[in-house]
Parts: structure tokens; sequence; C-alpha cells
């Protein structure tokens, strides 16, 4: 008998805003121009807290911070995308997820100083706490919207992670029941292009991360994640196919790391120079702000404007959760029995 192809698949690679501020207008999400502008905003605000944290690591008030600097459009233009009711579950690189569906700045500092209490969302944010170990959080969110499909709620979860994440074996896991009962929830990769300090291609032989998704049943999407608009359509694109009962959608946002993993990394003895160099030239704020230009809703004083209400804003949010009483000791211990024993107490009232 002959050989004959049983499956094939195609990975689709989306772009509409390129690094000249202009726009594929058979692409471009119908979008207001005060939307376009909260866009804008919101990636100025993100950008400025992202700098005011590693200020303060640096000052010993923030501890280890990874930092956003160039995947803001990434976060951003796919946290706006979704609804109120929709569940984001975040990694640890995700301020700018948080920062546009409006937690509290106060409380991503608080977090940062190292209060595990700042996690506890407010009651009307659908968001999961920081997963700090890589990809672990990926079947929670599978979890959750097979429970949503079960009880018939027009929801969709989201599970964000690097491309590091994809190396893991929770990924295939939640990947696999992702398919398999068809969930209606969105995997979200950030493809910095660096796992700490593993380079991309080190890390899977596959051409592209989003191809994974198609051994699972369900589609992969490559989009650039420098560009706001692709990111916010594509993903908008995948919430509205989750939940009509599409199921799961793997969208790899390829954009770059433009600082150091972590403070506590140092990139400048695994990674080129010339390679942040001709990554600038793709920042994702400074493209929005040429097409905005160019569409006559930026100016230079709506800038300063911008970028003063920014600081002023992080300023507030950085008295706030310097502010706040530090927590009781005694909670070290509180919650791990369901009663401290002696032994805990002993030792905590020696320490």
């Amino acid at each position: 008998m002959p050989e004959r192809i049983v499956e094939s698949f195609d990975v689709k690679w989306i772009d509409i805003l390129d690094e000249k501020g202009n726009v594929d207008e058979s692409l471009m999400p119908p979008l207001s121009d005060d939307e376009i502008k909260k866009m804008y905003e919101t990636l100025l605000l993100a950008r400025t807290f992202d700098q005011r944290a590693l200020n303060l690591q640096r000052e010993g008030r923030l501890g280890t911070y990874a930092s956003i600097l160039g995947q803001e459009a990434s976060q951003i233009g796919s946290a706006l995308a979704f609804e109120k009711t929709d569940w984001i579950f975040p990694s640890f690189r995700e301020s700018g997820v948080l920062i546009a569906r409006g937690y509290p700045l106060s409380m991503i500092f608080q977090y940062w100083s190292g209060d595990e209490r700042a996690l506890k969302a407010p009651a009307d944010m659908n968001i999961f706490p920081i997963s700090i170990p890589v990809g672990t959080h990926i079947p929670h969110a599978v979890g959750v919207a097979f429970a949503a499909k079960y009880r018939g709620d027009r929801i969709a979860a989201s599970a964000y992670f690097g491309d590091g994440g994809t190396s893991k074996g929770d990924f295939h896991e939640g990947f696999n029941m992702a398919g398999v009962f068809k969930a209606p929830v969105v995997f979200i990769c950030q493809n910095n292009q660096w796992a700490i300090s593993v380079p991309r291609e080190k890390q899977t032989a596959s051409k592209t991360l989003a191809q994974k998704a198609f051994a699972y049943g369900f589609e992969g999407i490559q989009v650039d994640g420098n560009d706001i608009f692709a990111v916010y359509r594509v993903t908008k694109d995948a919430l509205e196919k989750a939940k009509s009962g599409g199921g799961p959608t793997f969208i790899e946002c390829f954009t770059y790391r433009m600082s150091h993993h972590t403070t506590a990394d140092d990139a400048t003895r695994y990674r080129r120079q010339e390679e942040v160099e001709a990554w600038k030239l793709k920042d994702p704020v400074l493209r929005l702000k040429l097409f905005m230009h160019k569409k006559g809703i930026w100016a230079e004083q709506y800038h300063k404007e911008i970028e003063e209400k920014s600081k002023a804003v992080i300023d507030d949010a950085v008295k706030t959760a310097e502010s706040i009483e530090p927590p009781d000791p005694r909670d070290i211990i509180t919650y791990t029995y369901a009663t401290p024993t002696r032994r805990q107490m002993r030792e905590l009232k020696d320490f």
C-alpha cells in the first residue's frame, strides 16, 4: 500500500502593527480612539511600575523581582481582552497583566516585598495567586475551565507562562486534558527567547512552540508579541471560541526579555548585547506611539501628562504598600496544621 499523510497542520503567524507604526487594516480589531489610548496609558503605567520596582529592589525595599520590560504588549494586549468573569492564572512575570486587570498596585508592591497576604485578590477579581514554580498552574487553569464547562458557565480560564514552561511535565499534562475535554481555556506563552540562561533553540527541537498544541488536538497560533493589536485580537478570538464550545487555543507570543531574568540574574554572562539592541527596535510602546501619532491621537503634551500621572499613581501605591502593618509572626505556623503543635509554638517563641 502507498504511503499517505494521516495528519498535517499549519501554524498561523499574526501581526497587525509593524515597527514603523503602520497597520494592516484588514486585520485591525475594532477599537475606538479611547480604547487605543487606554492601551497606551496602561503600557506606560506598567513600564513605570516596572522601573520603580527595579529601583526599590536595588534599595533593599523589595525582594527579588522579575522585570517585564519589552513584554508589555503580550501582557496588556491579552489582559484587556478578558471579561471580569474569566479566570486568570499568572506566573511570576505578569505584573502587566495584573495592572491591566486593575489589581491594586500597592498589593503588587506588597507581594514583591515578601508579603504573601497581597496574593489574596480583591473579591471582584478572578485572579489566582502568582505561581512561582514554573508551569505548575497550567493544570489548575484547565481544572477551572473544565469545571466551568461542566456547570454550563460561559466563561474561560487562561494560564500565562514562558517558553521555559513548555519544557515542564505540567504543560503536557494540562494540554492533554484540555484537548481531550475541549476545556474553555486559553494558554498564553510569552516566548521571550530565554528560559533564564537557556536559549529557545536549546529547549526544544520544534520549529515553533505553537505547534505543540496540535499534538493535543487543538490550535496553536504564533503572534507578534510586541504588537498589542495582534495580541489583543488573537486573545479575543480565542476567548470567544472557548466560550462557544470550540475548545482551547495555545497562543505563542513571540517577544523578548529586555532585562535580566530577575534581579538575581546577570544576563550579560550568557547573552550578546547586539541581540538586545536589535530587539530595542521592536519596542511595543514605541510602535504604538508611532501609530497613534500618525492617527493624530498622540502628542508630546499628552505623553508627558500620562507619564506624570503614572508616576504619581506609583508613588501613592508605594506609600500604601510600605505603610501596611507587618504580618503576625505566628502566621508562619498558624495554617500548617489544624492546631499548632507545642514544638512549633516553642520554636517560634525561641526564634
